[in-house]
């Protein structure tokens, strides 16, 4: 079967040669430490002892062998967020879907390549809530030059949560029907930052020490559970020059809008006025009347190196003045920004589909052991779901960010209003829209979206709301093999997992 075009509109109502690749190994030892904040000693699935956990740094083309040991009490599975795995959904890491996990006391190694990819991907578990623990940065750098000035250092950014709460109960609660939980505090880096603390002893926070006149290549992503983040440096701007591994035409903003799943890289010159400033991750959440939860962020701080004529070493960092956490045009209009850096080899944008999907996004409930007729509104007689196309569903306002894996999806266009197809096409960007493998789809509004379905496998989409894909917003693309023998789906490796064995 040939390559396909799928044009999807999303509706949410409420070449290098042998001798230059690389072979770069890790070994993943997935356990469970305590760890100490907010004068809580929590357990927590991290990965080699480290949250968030070590960064995978390669170069394009490159292969990548991952041993993953299973030393936690947990069935383990690790997804590669982002990357294409051509030819290879058998190390895609999705359970029951492409693999058995890794059982406890079990090992199992995945066979990667990052051939015609660059920029900032990321892993993380691919097993109910534990990815809030088990996640770290992967990192392609370009085998020949940047399409921007290179930059003077690169630093990756985590935006993640800290649960004080046990993951794999929260998993649960999410899975019968219960969202009442809320995470204690946002982290950057690993690190809650100086807006925590307890007993009078303030949390450490991620310190960025910065040159004037240098330039930084910010790695952002966002690894929460729950809450888009937008993120300021006071006294700073970024230059957005990458989003999903993909290159953009760049573009400058005092703020960056990163959802779930996203990541985001930026270009920030360090040139302000020495002294400190405050770098702020705010989550949004969508407004009453829909459920609130409490305000999370967190900081960091950008600090001018000693030396570099700080002035008073003891004046308190200068803070950004932050959107309002319900202005959901922020996220919008940053969104509507990205268009695609047409380069050499770019993939063509298909002009037509083959196939067309209208896919609604909802939330509502169903009654517990198949009845009929139940009590509603938090009732424990009822269990809250999110669905993909069942018009039964209507209490959602939020907006969802919806990750296909093995692939990436231009983004044709995005509203707010109602979509209709022949008014709406119209709009479609088929020049230069972003590529994305994670696409936000704004909140009461939709998104347009086309993919080539050259990748044979069996490939899940699935927003990256934690809660959402736990209740039931998911689905699975069954991708046929090609024509020729290169097209074809190998048989999966002989050490594959078992299933209750």
């Amino acid at each position: 079967m040939a390559p396909s075009n799928l044009c999807m509109a999303i509706v949410a109502l409420a070449a290098v040669t042998a001798a230059a690749v690389g072979e770069v190994e890790h070994t993943f030892v997935v356990s469970e430490v305590k760890m100490t904040h907010l004068c809580n000693e929590t357990l927590v699935t991290v990965v080699n002892g480290q949250l968030p956990g070590p960064a995978i740094e390669v170069t394009e083309g490159d292969s990548v062998a991952v041993h993953v040991v299973n030393k936690s009490p947990h069935n383990i599975t690790i997804h590669w967020h982002g990357l294409k795995q051509r030819l290879n959904c058998w190390a895609d890491g999705v359970p029951m879907i492409t693999q058995c996990p890794i059982r406890p006391g079990h090992n199992f190694t995945y066979h990667l390549n990052v051939t015609g990819q660059e920029g900032t991907l990321w892993w993380h578990a691919h097993v109910s809530c534990l990815r809030a623990g088990l996640h770290g940065a992967f990192i392609i750098r370009p085998r020949h030059a940047y399409p921007f000035p290179k930059p003077d250092k690169e630093i990756p950014i985590v935006i993640g949560e800290w649960w004080s709460i046990n993951l794999a109960q929260l998993g649960k609660n999410m899975e019968d029907g219960y969202y009442d939980d809320t995470s204690s505090a946002t982290t950057i880096n690993g690190k809650l930052g100086d807006l925590y603390n307890c007993s009078g002893v303030v949390e450490d926070g991620l310190v960025l020490d910065v040159e004037p006149g240098k330039t930084y290549l910010l790695r952002i992503l966002n690894a929460a559970l729950y809450s888009e983040y937008y993120m300021k440096i006071a006294g700073h701007e970024f230059t957005v020059v990458g989003a999903d591994a993909n290159y953009v035409r760049p573009f400058t903003t005092d703020v960056v809008a990163v959802g779930p799943g996203e990541t985001v890289d930026a270009l920030v010159v360090a040139s302000a006025l020495p002294g400190k400033y405050y770098v702020v991750a705010v989550g949004g959440q969508a407004p009453k009347p829909d459920i609130q939860i409490p305000a999370t962020l967190s900081r960091a701080t950008v600090r001018y190196a000693i030396g570099a004529g700080n002035g008073d070493e003891a004046a308190p960092p200068v803070a950004p003045e932050m959107p309002d956490q319900h202005d959901f045009m922020v996220s919008f209009n940053f969104h509507g920004n990205l268009t695609s850096l047409n380069r050499t080899g770019s993939p063509p944008v298909p002009a037509t589909a083959d196939e067309s999907l209208f896919v609604v996004l909802r939330m509502g409930s169903i009654c517990r052991q198949g009845r009929l007729s139940c009590k509603r509104s938090g009732s424990k007689e009822s269990i809250i779901v999110e669905t993909m196309n069942n018009n039964a569903a209507m209490m959602d306002t939020d907006n969802h960010p919806m990750h296909l894996h093995g692939h990436d999806m231009f983004v044709l266009a995005q509203g707010h209003d109602n979509y209709d197809a022949v008014r709406d096409v119209a709009r479609y960007n088929l020049v230069d829209p972003p590529l994305r493998n994670t696409v936000l789809v704004p909140r009461l509004g939709w998104a347009a979206v086309r993919f080539v379905a050259d990748n044979p496998g069996v490939w899940y989409m699935h927003c990256h709301y934690e809660l959402h894909v736990s209740i039931g917003m998911a689905a699975v693309f069954i991708i046929e093999d090609g024509p020729t023998l290169e097209s074809v789906l190998p048989s999966p490796p002989v050490d594959f997992p078992k299933c209750n064995q």
